[in-house]
């Protein structure tokens, strides 16, 4: 299983439009093909911070999904909205407990 986890800060004026345009689009990208879990997680803190976590079956699969119409949408929308550069990490599942 392959995981990104990406940070991303908005200004505070524009966390109502992420959050409304993240519920319009979050089953797409959770139905796209070779993603298994989309999550959205807010600072506890920093209630302009973000971090989604999606769960692929393999890099491809993102690739794709980041080369698609669907994305380009989205990060479209998304993009003006930062107040920071967003962070991006691709890691491997080693271990999950629960």
């Amino acid at each position: 299983m392959f995981v990104r986890i990406v940070k991303l800060s908005f200004a505070e004026e524009n966390v109502a439009t992420f959050l409304a345009n993240f519920e319009l689009v979050k089953f797409k990208i959770r139905n796209f093909e070779g993603n298994q879990l989309l999550e959205l997680y807010q600072d506890k803190h920093n209630s302009n911070v973000f971090f989604t976590y999606s769960y692929w079956d393999n890099e491809s699969d993102l690739e794709n999904y980041r080369n698609s119409e669907l994305f380009k949408g989205v990060w479209a929308k998304t993009k003006p909205l930062f107040n920071a550069k967003p962070e991006a990490w691709s890691v491997d599942k080693l271990a999950s407990l629960k």
